[in-house]
């Protein structure tokens, strides 16, 4: 069964870091993601892998940074210069697909989510 749990979410002041992990369980995936999805707003790309390539939402690039432990299977997010427009709650998510890497329709697996709150 496959189960993705993510941790490193928290509160921070704005320009801050913080660094996101989700461990894959039950199968490797090929391409995975993270997603967020503020109060009142709809879930959104963040940025993605697939077989090493990364991919963002112009709204994190050059302040975020994802990478892969595929030995652990393991996914990461550094976010630095937060600001409180990153505010969200921050969702792991894998696909065994291989369409858009940032098209949250084509992801099939989701974790739980967590929760980072920026500060302003």
């Amino acid at each position: 069964q496959v189960q993705l749990a993510e941790s490193g979410g928290g509160l921070v002041q704005a320009g801050g870091s913080l660094r996101l992990s989700c461990a894959a369980s039950g199968r490797p995936f090929d391409t995975m993601g993270w997603f967020r999805q503020a109060p009142g707003k709809e879930r959104e790309s963040v940025a993605a892998i697939r077989f090493g390539g990364t991919y963002y939402a112009s709204s994190v690039k050059g302040r975020f940074t994802i990478s892969r432990a595929y030995a652990k299977n393991t996914m990461y997010l550094q976010m630095d210069s937060l600001t409180p427009e990153d505010t969200a709650i921050y969702y792991c998510a894998a696909t065994t697909r291989y369409g858009a890497v940032l098209d949250r329709t084509g992801y099939d697996y989701w974790g739980q989510g967590t929760q980072v709150t920026v500060s302003s």
